[in-house]
């Protein structure tokens, strides 16, 4: 029951980091944007990576080439799914929704709550992915978490910018993005409820070529145009090298 325990340990951390980007808004006037494209091109460098040289692979070895990769896409589909259903943007996407726009106020209270729907759907499979990636091992548990926290705290700001703007309440504010990630402990708790006692090699490879699929969907479709949008420059890039350049020196060192 340790790793059971240390799994949901980490996606409460990874969850609950969109906490740290309602903390960046209310605390740090205007965070840079050009800060936020580089950390977000990071953090899809570092999901790429891990995905492709860690969580397929780990599908593979448990089955074979051709069904890790349909686990693998089978995770992409889902995430297609998730993303078509219930869609969210972030704040910086919008530039119409400022407090001085007509009609501001209802604006930004819709927004928030689209956004914060959006997102805490969104989590549910990050939560699961996490979970996962612990059962397999802490160290890739460890890696899939700092990927995750760092993805998710442009999603706390998305939350906390509206809320901020609509209520002038730090509390609310903090606490909507607070509530916007605890879906991915739940996540975790549900696919552990239900999965943990069948557990065995094929479906824990399985489960992360699943997972691989994810993270390769929210990268590519999720934080590589929300890193674009806010600098269209070289930043993207640089940040997707460096987070693949950071995970691979993780991985060799781990």
């Amino acid at each position: 029951m340790e790793e059971f325990f240390v799994a949901l340990f980490l996606s409460i951390i990874a969850g609950l980091s969109t906490s740290i980007g309602s903390v960046i808004t209310l605390f740090f006037k205007n965070p840079s944007k050009k800060f936020f494209s580089l950390i977000m091109g990071f953090s899809a460098g570092v999901m790429i990576l891990i995905s492709f040289v860690e969580l397929l692979q780990k599908g593979i070895d448990s089955s074979n080439f051709l069904l890790g990769h349909i686990f693998f896409f089978g995770g992409m589909a889902i995430m297609f799914l998730i993303d078509v259903t219930i869609s969210h943007q972030y704040e910086f996407e919008e530039p119409s929704l400022g407090i001085n726009t007509k009609n501001s106020g209802s604006r930004s209270k819709k927004t928030s709550l689209l956004v914060t729907i959006g997102i805490f759907i969104h989590n549910f499979p990050e939560g699961m992915a996490t979970f996962i990636s612990a059962l397999q091992s802490i160290e890739l548990g460890l890696l899939l978490t700092f990927a995750i926290a760092l993805h998710n705290i442009p999603e706390g700001i998305a939350v906390a910018v509206p809320v901020y703007t609509t209520t002038k309440s730090r509390t609310k504010a903090f606490t909507w993005s607070f509530l916007s990630g605890v879906s991915e402990p739940i996540g975790a708790i549900i696919v552990g409820l239900i999965l943990y006692p069948f557990i065995n090699n094929f479906i824990l490879g399985a489960m992360l070529a699943i997972v691989g699929g994810f993270m390769i969907y929210i990268s590519l479709d999720e934080l590589l145009p929300a890193s674009q949008a806010l600098n269209s420059q070289h930043l993207p890039i640089l940040g997707i090298f460096i987070g693949m350049v950071v995970m691979a020196v993780s991985i060799s060192l781990l």
